[in-house]
């Protein structure tokens, strides 16, 4: 209904401009709520944007326009204010009216075509699946499935995908560390594991799942799995000759590990993968975080894209070689540095491959590509879109949303709930200690690029301080008043709503229409967390009601009227907090 309500007043406001001035007809027309009650329901600045075209005073131009308006059964009132705003008072019927909407159209209530089916791809989380996934990976996950499902609402054709880092130096360092667990388990001595290894439990869970399966099949001796690798610095040392000398040891028993196991390495390679993207996706899916494509990164070279991508940026001259290595010109497009794409050794970079998959994302014809991404990777948005650009793609296409990390607090102090996995925080943990909704929803109460302190009391407080616990308290107190009305809903139907008529009920009426408009304003900006917000404000609305009017009185026709306006509150915190992932029971 409110989206009825302002293509009517649009258009009122569209026979206006063509009567004041015809000229200006195509000024495009801008309908905001205010603030502020007071000022009425919705308002306009059109006056204002036109007066350096009529060079005349917006009030005095308000004063035309409102002067000119068709009457309208919607508008009680149009009044003229500030600098020269149109402030709208609407009939109470317009208001109500949104009651009858919302239980007509159910779960389909606020759903947009602004998308037009056009092709989304969201792509995010996207970690490397070379351990547990923990808070900061949260985040995005969260804000990922619910961008996801908010475009999917707007009217978008949404894709989930996730794109699997399969291939590289840090599936080798994984496979490798699960190697060295494993032969340590089958008492072979004298190697010190790597301080740049994977030092998890996990991956001596994975090593143990070898030797069940394989005994020591993988067995080398210690000799030859340390053939060759530079001595390692004092554990002391943290200086940058240090850090290169763990890494060439590092390097050196990945080399040694892929000769001495030959076609073996694969397996154990294969192995570390399967388990940690299970254990990713398993957890992602008790989360509510569901993909509809899984990308692998290794497809990318065995398909030969990556070194297609290259090739094309050598035609189109935006490569050039130094010390044997092939350089994307990204300065050229905005980066602060050219990048290597293709090393001396004939290796292509992490870079080459990134350019790729963007490629891929093109030719599958998305029409639109959403990449969520780490505050860390800022840097990385001008080479991507430079790439784009260089190979003739419309980089406009492509929008980044940055996650900032999370950080949890108990009793106002920073919390540590790990002790098994040292240095992060496991998103299985969290979920373990506050639940799902809580994750979900504190996860999404900020904008995604704002640092966010994720407060695990309130967390877990069921008080009205919790914005989740209020939300969904708001919820099952609807319940609670339909299941003791008894009567069937069907008949909300035909509830009279003119009998909604006090200040609280037509203010509580407005917000309900306020949901549509939340959900376009949310889509456009990538901005889930504007859902959340609009819920919070709901609850308020409804709590406040609610503890100050009688649902269940005597007279029938009230009522019904005020059960059809709590079975639509209902309706639309449902539809919200399905947006966000977050459950709505019907008792607390």
């Amino acid at each position: 209904m409110a989206q009825d309500v302002k293509s009517e007043l649009t258009a009122l406001l569209q026979q206006a401009l063509s009567s004041v001035a015809p000229e200006a007809a195509g000024t495009p027309i801008l309908l905001e709520r205010p603030r502020d009650p007071s000022h009425g329901d919705f308002a306009t600045n059109l006056a204002m944007q036109l007066a350096r075209t009529l060079k005349k005073n917006p009030r005095d131009i308000a004063q035309r326009l409102v002067n000119e308006l068709p009457p309208s059964p919607l508008v009680t009132a149009a009044e003229i204010a500030g600098a020269g705003f149109i402030n709208f008072r609407l009939d109470t019927g317009a208001k109500t009216a949104t009651v009858s909407t919302v239980l007509a159209v159910g779960d389909e209530y606020g759903r947009s075509r602004a998308g037009g089916n056009q092709k989304v791809q969201v792509e995010f989380v996207s970690a490397n699946p070379t351990g547990p996934l923990h808070v900061g990976h949260g985040r995005g996950a969260a804000y990922g499935a619910s961008l996801a499902a908010l475009l999917a609402f707007a009217g978008w054709d949404v894709t989930r995908e996730y794109y699997v880092n399969d291939a590289g130096r840090q599936m080798d360092i994984l496979a490798v560390s699960t190697w060295l667990r494993y032969l340590d388990q089958q008492g072979v001595t004298g190697i010190a594991f790597p301080p740049n290894g994977y030092q998890g439990d996990y991956v001596r869970d994975m090593a143990r799942q070898m030797t069940i399966a394989h005994g020591d099949q993988y067995v080398r001796p210690a000799e030859a799995v340390l053939a060759g690798t530079p001595g390692l610095p004092e554990p002391t040392r943290a200086d940058d000759e240090a850090k290169k000398q763990r890494e060439d040891h590092l390097d050196a028993l990945i080399a040694n590990a892929k000769t001495l196991l030959g076609p073996d390495w694969a397996y154990v390679h294969q192995h570390a993968l399967a388990e940690q993207l299970a254990d990713g996706r398993n957890d992602l899916e008790e989360f509510g975080v569901h993909f509809d494509v899984w990308f692998s990164e290794k497809s990318l070279f065995d398909t030969g894209l990556v070194a297609r991508a290259v090739e094309l940026l050598e035609q189109k001259g935006h490569l050039y070689v130094q010390a044997g290595a092939k350089w994307f010109r990204s300065t050229v497009f905005g980066d602060e540095k050219d990048r290597v794409v293709q090393r001396e050794n004939g290796l292509y970079t992490y870079f080459a491959s990134d350019i790729a998959y963007h490629l891929n994302k093109y030719e599958r014809g998305f029409d639109k590509v959403i990449n969520i991404w780490g505050a860390d990777h800022h840097g990385y948005i001008p080479r991507v879109k430079g790439a784009l650009a260089a190979l003739d793609l419309d980089p406009d296409k492509l929008q980044v949303a940055l996650v900032q990390f999370a950080v949890l607090y108990r009793n106002g102090q920073k919390a540590s709930m790990s002790t098994r996995s040292g240095e992060f925080v496991t998103l299985r943990e969290l979920r373990g200690e506050v639940g799902n909704d809580a994750c979900r929803f504190f996860y999404a109460l900020r904008k995604s690029d704002q640092h966010l302190d994720f407060d695990l009391d309130l967390a877990k407080s069921q008080t009205n301080e919790n914005p989740v616990y209020y939300i969904q308290y708001a919820h099952a107190r609807v319940c609670s008043v339909l299941a003791q009305w008894g009567g069937d809903e069907a008949e909300l139907a035909g509830a009279d709503l003119a009998l909604l008529d006090s200040p609280r009920e037509l203010a509580l009426a407005s917000r309900l229409g306020e949901f549509p408009e939340v959900i376009e304003a949310a889509a456009r900006d990538l901005a889930p967390h504007q859902i959340a917000f609009y819920l919070k404000d709901l609850a308020a609305d409804f709590h406040t009601w609610y503890n100050a009017e009688r649902m269940l009185v005597d007279d029938a026709g009230l009522r019904l009227a005020r059960v059809a306006m709590a079975a639509a509150v209902r309706q639309i915190i449902r539809n919200g907090m399905a947006i966000l992932g977050v459950s709505c029971p019907t008792s607390m």
